[in-house]
């Protein structure tokens, strides 16, 4: 009777551990009345909730994101520079919808037409940009129909720099957000003015019409959008200790709406996620064996950095297993890869990067080869 009641007590004990060890579930996102939506890690890339993600829409004036793009890439390359005087044509000055208020024919620096498109969103700032740019608007497209490409948006085709009504004018929620990582990632140093809630020009203040800037302070971008038949859109971004998250919604049926399931995505994602930089980039992970080099040893790493998203509070399941070439001879170039890193989270593996060779190992001398092509046989 003792017997059976110690294999019992162990038995439930056993049981016991197991409930406690097995990871936490989490709940379904929550269901939105928006006509797509997505949301990501920033870091990581990871998607955390998504709805008609792929669905080609009218992105109005989330446009702008992609004119700013092409812009930061020009300033980056020297083309451009912030001060550089831009004169404001009759049509940048025509447009309609959302404006700064520039005046035709006068010279407004770059600087001061960044802010009037991201902040006031006006669109006679995009047509000046563009115009400036690459001669006329349409010129300007297809510089942005080419970086879209580079970045990987398969499902976007731009025909203005503004985000006006255009049946060929299309994008995606998902390549939406490629386009924010994109921004925040290359460009931190522009991406400074998304938070911004203010801008006075010509006389005229404006208000962002990103309402979480206000309503939540963690959130620090990036582009509101609305025209008739695209509805009310609204691209965010927050960042709460390392995590940040991109949500992505389209076509709801208010500013108040398009706000409230921003907000909603960004709180369900913070809440019931956690984001991790496993390892950085040519961080030296292992020393492995090089035969036939003018060095016995080479590091290997990651070619850049890796971060995890993973349900929070469940750090603890996760492991990292290396597979790594077998007889690896020299010579090696830096870069080279020479195995394999599985993440794996609860015994379901998650990802697998390329394990490269961190440094270039020259062919060894003949003595070198003759001894290590010894030792290898006897191995």
């Amino acid at each position: 009777m003792n017997v059976f009641f110690i294999s019992l007590t162990l038995l439930l004990s056993s049981l016991s551990f197991l409930l406690q060890a097995a990871p936490s579930p989490v709940p379904s996102p929550p269901k939105l009345a928006a006509k797509s939506f997505l949301l990501i890690d920033a870091n990581s890339g990871r998607v955390l909730a998504e709805k008609n993600i792929d669905k080609k829409i009218e992105p109005a004036s989330i446009t702008k994101l992609m004119t700013a793009y092409v812009v930061y890439k020009e300033l980056e390359s020297g083309r451009l520079t912030m001060d550089e005087e831009v004169t404001i044509s009759k049509k940048a000055w025509r447009m309609k919808g959302s404006k700064m208020f520039v005046e035709v024919g006068k010279q407004v620096p770059v600087k001061t037409l960044l802010k009037g498109l991201i902040i006031q969103s006006g669109n006679d700032a995009a047509v000046a940009l563009a115009e400036h740019i690459a001669g006329t608007e349409s010129t300007f497209a297809d510089y942005m129909n080419q970086y879209a490409q580079s970045l990987g948006m398969k499902n976007s085709h731009f025909v203005n720099s503004t985000g006006w009504p255009h049946k060929d004018h299309r994008t995606t929620a998902r390549d939406i957000a490629t386009l924010s990582r994109a921004i925040i990632t290359e460009f931190p140093e522009h991406y400074q003015l998304y938070k911004q809630k203010e801008f006075t020009y010509n006389g005229i203040r404006q208000y962002n019409r990103n309402k979480l800037l206000w309503r939540d302070k963690s959130v620090d971008g990036l582009k509101t959008g609305h025209t008739e038949s695209a509805g009310y859109c609204l691209v965010a971004s927050a960042k709460r200790g390392d995590m940040r998250l991109i949500s992505v919604v389209l076509g709801t049926k208010s500013e108040k709406a398009r706000a409230n399931i921003s907000q909603a995505l960004l709180s369900y994602g913070f809440r019931f996620y956690e984001s991790n930089k496993l390892y950085g980039a040519a961080e030296p992970l292992k020393t492995t064996r090089v035969w036939k080099g003018n060095k016995e040893d080479v590091s290997i790493g990651l070619a850049d950095d890796l971060y995890i998203t993973i349900p929070r509070g469940q750090y603890k399941y996760l492991n990292a297993k290396m597979d790594i070439n077998a007889n690896i001879e020299a010579p090696l170039t830096k870069g080279q890869q020479l195995g394999t890193l599985h993440i794996v989270y609860n015994d379901d593996e998650l990802l697998s990067r390329p394990l490269i060779a961190l440094q270039n190992i020259e062919k060894g001398s003949i003595w070198q080869q003759s001894r290590d092509y010894i030792l290898q046989w006897f191995q």
